[in-house]
């Protein structure tokens, strides 16, 4: 059996902001660019106190708090730290897999230091990240990934909470169906439709009466509900894509989105070129001021060699957007996936929305 640590940083960004300038601390911190057209992208919790949080529209975060202290985001800070909380995990086990700047599952099932349980670890961690970054973290320790990602959020922040196998059924019955990966607000709905409004309710539905409503993600409901997750922690997974997108400070036309693509593509270009990095697919991605989001893609017969071959697909893919003349928009992106040898590690990234 696993033993499986979840370590989720507290209130990441605003966190490092507030232990690097004393004088926010205990204030309304909110991590992002003030604006209309801006998100927030961490919130102390102190602002979290007011209805503030990660992705929500900067212009509402200023009206629930407007005692907020914006602070522009500082993502090469964020990466140094997230290195070294890294180097922390790696003194315990080297099977860390990290799901963005401030979380990550450790796999302590042989744990290298000699510490006899998975919670002594889980609290030896976040001791040592207390007293090397002045920072808190809040730890699950469960027997899996899909509990020990609960039980993280379970005392949050500056806790750990402990899911033993023997706790697993008992924990469970009582959860809300929300809680499972991959409920969202509509698959809610329709489970709550169902009469199941908590895990314990699914226990109500065989394996294939679940399959016949959801298809194959019905077997994972099942398994889960039940507590079972064999999936493994993968110290380092294969980088699917690479983007980069911007959301204009004033609405821009098609013509002015084709020269952003331009730049941009060359920036993505150099970016993936100092990792020897090739893809073969290009996708678009535009969003209109209504908020309607959609991507175009294309896999040409050889990847793109250079810079301008990547500009050259991006723009191509314009017309097959079919928005009518004179559209504007909000949004606009470019990205590479589907990589040559496929072996290529996925590199820390900043998980802009993302805040323990």
């Amino acid at each position: 059996m696993r033993k499986i640590i979840h370590i989720d940083m507290d209130a990441f960004y605003a966190s490092v902001e507030q232990r690097d300038d004393p004088s926010l601390k205990g204030k309304p911190v909110i991590v992002g660019w003030p604006g209309e057209r801006s998100v927030v992208c961490a919130a102390s919790y102190e602002a979290r106190k007011f209805g503030v949080h990660s992705a929500m529209p900067a212009s509402r975060a200023m009206r629930l708090c407007p005692a907020g202290i914006f602070i522009h985001p500082n993502f090469e800070k964020y990466r140094a730290v997230s290195r070294d909380i890294r180097a922390i995990f790696e003194r315990h086990t080297p099977l860390v897999e990290p799901l963005s700047l401030d979380e990550a599952y450790l796999d302590v099932t042989e744990e290298l230091t000699g510490i006899p349980t998975a919670t002594e670890t889980a609290e030896k961690i976040r001791s040592e990240i207390r007293e090397e970054t002045h920072l808190t973290a809040s730890a699950g320790v469960a027997p899996n990934k899909f509990l020990a990602k609960i039980a993280s959020d379970w005392r949050k922040p500056d806790g750990c909470f402990v899911i033993r196998p023997h706790q697993v059924e008992k924990f469970l019955v009582a959860l809300p169906v929300r809680k499972i990966p991959g409920v969202g607000k509509v698959t809610e709905q329709v489970l709550v439709e169902m009469g199941i409004a908590t895990v314990g309710d699914i226990h109500n539905f065989t394996r294939e009466e679940l399959v016949a409503r959801f298809g194959t993600w019905g077997t994972r409901l099942w398994e889960l509900a039940r507590g079972i997750d064999e999936s493994p922690v993968e110290p380092s997974r294969p980088r699917k894509s690479w983007s980069s997108e911007n959301t204009f400070a004033n609405d821009i036309t098609l013509d002015e989105v084709a020269e952003y693509l331009r730049e941009e593509s060359k920036k993505l270009w150099d970016s993936m070129t100092q990792r020897e990095m090739r893809g073969r697919t290009v996708t678009v991605k535009l969003r209109t001021p209504d908020f309607r989001t959609l991507t175009r893609r294309l896999t040409p017969p050889s990847p793109p060699a250079s810079a301008e071959e990547l500009a050259a697909i991006a723009v191509e893919l314009l017309p097959r957007f079919d928005f009518p003349a004179g559209s504007r928009f909000r949004l606009a992106g470019v990205g590479v996936s589907n990589f040559l040898g496929g072996d290529e590690e996925e590199e820390e990234q900043p998980a802009l929305f993302g805040e323990g």
